[in-house]
């Protein structure tokens, strides 16, 4: 029976892609380096230190991939800041309050700093619904790597045979997987050269995984 749903956020709960983008490539001009479209798309789902440690193996850099972190966190929130048109996934909101509403224990694990979780969640008040959350930032391994979320499932109270991961990521499928978790692949107009092949199940709209049409699944 499914007792708890683990999200991801960025892709999944809200479309902060372009900020990201923007932010990343800000730091790329300001470090001096042109990255690839295909290397930029192979670190969706990874959280910032190890991108940065990644690029700074990759282009050799003298600056410390703490350094390159410190920068595109700074774009980032300027961006976050003043983007007054921010908003949660369409669907996404009314899922969790399905969610929710029928006692499932939701818990987020997200490549995404604790800071930038804490903006989010407090710009649209989702702390009243989750009851943990997970920084890929504060952990040993990235995505694909799947201590996440063993975690995150540890976090629910509840077996990974109760828990269900909801991501958009090829890495964060793989890392879903990898934990032995059924895994949803939310594919969306967001989602950019993504592999949803090893998902359970792959969706386009968030109705598609209601709590009355999901838990016949479990």
């Amino acid at each position: 029976m499914l007792k708890a749903v683990i999200f991801d956020m960025d892709g999944v709960i809200i479309d902060s892609e372009p900020m990201h983008n923007k932010a990343y490539h800000d730091m790329f001009d300001e470090v001096g380096i042109r990255v690839s479209s295909e290397l930029y798309e192979s670190f969706t789902g990874q959280s910032t230190i190890n991108i940065c440690k990644r690029l700074c193996d990759h282009f050799n850099l003298n600056e410390a991939p703490e350094t390159l972190v410190a920068l595109k966190r700074k774009h980032y929130k300027q961006f976050f800041d003043t983007n007054s048109k921010l908003g949660l996934i369409d669907g996404v909101l009314d899922l969790i309050k399905d969610y929710h509403k029928n006692g499932l224990n939701l818990v987020l694990a997200s490549s995404a700093a604790m800071t930038s979780i804490n903006q989010v969640f407090n710009r649209f008040d989702l702390n009243q619904y989750f009851i943990s959350k997970l920084s890929g930032g504060d952990l040993k391994e990235s995505k694909p790597h799947p201590e996440i979320f063993i975690k995150a499932a540890q976090a629910t109270g509840f077996s990974k045979e109760e828990c269900m991961v909801i991501e958009d990521s090829t890495n964060g499928i793989e890392a879903a997987k990898s934990a032995d978790i059924f895994c949803v692949g939310y594919d969306s107009f967001h989602s950019k050269n993504q592999d949803y092949t090893k998902a359970d199940m792959v969706i386009s709209d968030f109705r598609e995984v209601s709590f009355n049409k999901i838990k016949t699944r479990f």
